[in-house]
């Protein structure tokens, strides 16, 4: 039997916000989570998700496309991009990122890795 579920991160199952400075609203869709990351200018996981994860570096595994804006992300083996609007990025675990100029980073990112993404462990 086929389904069609559909769901829209305007309407998102859950929002959870950093220490600052942005978001991620979460939909669970066909089994698969999505979520849409607003990270404000100024925004930095170290400092604004850090203290929520209680890790080192970001232990997420990200599978994204970035909508607007720039970030930088830096790998724990110094590893280094800079991405923008319209690019792909896959970002294993071990990493810091955090947003470029004074423009808000919007990203959509899917996996099993947003389903715990800034939320408190």
């Amino acid at each position: 039997m086929a389904s069609l579920e559909v769901k829209s991160l305007n309407s998102p199952d859950e929002t959870r916000t950093f220490v600052a400075k942005g978001k991620m609203d979460v939909v669970n869709v066909g089994g698969v989570i999505a979520g849409r990351g607003v990270f404000e200018a100024g925004w930095k996981w170290s400092e604004h998700v850090k203290p929520i994860a209680k890790t080192d570096s970001c232990q997420a595994a990200h599978m994204g496309y970035v909508v607007s804006g720039r970030m930088m992300i830096v790998m724990d083996d110094g590893a280094r991009k800079e991405v923008g609007p319209g690019d792909i990025l896959h970002a294993a675990p071990g990493h810091d990122a955090w947003t470029v100029g004074n423009e808000a980073c919007v990203m959509v990112d899917f996996g099993a890795s947003i389903g715990q993404y800034a939320k408190p462990s």
